[in-house]
């Protein structure tokens, strides 16, 4: 599908329905843009918190304060880049 809207002085466009459709968008969703070379993708960005218990957190990991997960899983993930 493509589709095209019109740029305000605003920097505002309006999604046509039929996007909006397609990607079950509605009033108060968050969209991401991406920007490759000279093309804009749009997509709805899920709610994280309806994801909340999807997946099963590590035993090493339960009960310990997110900001230490987060340290310790960025300090893994650059020692593995190196």
């Amino acid at each position: 599908m493509q589709l095209s809207a019109k740029l305000t002085t605003k920097g505002q466009i309006t999604l046509p329905k039929a996007v909006r459709d397609a990607l079950d968008l509605s009033t108060g969703d968050r969209v991401l843009f991406r920007v490759e070379d000279r093309t804009a993708v749009l997509a709805k960005t899920p709610d994280f918190l309806e994801l909340a218990g999807s997946v099963e957190t590590p035993a090493h990991k339960r009960g310990v304060p997110w900001d230490a997960v987060r340290s310790s899983t960025r300090r893994a993930w650059a020692e593995a880049r190196r």
